[in-house]
């Protein structure tokens, strides 16, 4: 059975590889977009908080961007969606 900040790391490289065919750069920006955009504030800071040498290159990067610059502005069609109603909507179940 695997822990929660587990869990929160198989996530943030889960969404990065799917970002990864944009190039590096700007799946960084869509990686922390994603995390910025629909993820609850707990698993932001639970995956803040922890050893960023553990997550894939992207994840890592997106989570560090976060962390010093905030939010990179919507990178995908499935975030100006989120954002419409400015609700935001969580991954959280």
């Amino acid at each position: 059975m695997s822990s929660t900040i587990e869990t929160l790391r198989r996530m943030a490289g889960d969404i990065a590889r799917n970002f990864e065919a944009m190039g590096h750069d700007q799946a960084v920006l869509a990686t922390a977009d994603h995390i910025y955009q629909f993820w609850d504030p707990r698993m932001k800071a639970m995956i803040f908080a922890d050893d960023h040498s553990k997550l894939i290159p992207i994840a890592r990067d997106a989570i560090e961007h976060l962390a010093e610059k905030g939010h990179p502005g919507s990178q995908t069609r499935a975030t100006k969606w989120n954002d419409v109603d400015g609700v935001g909507r969580s991954d959280a179940g």
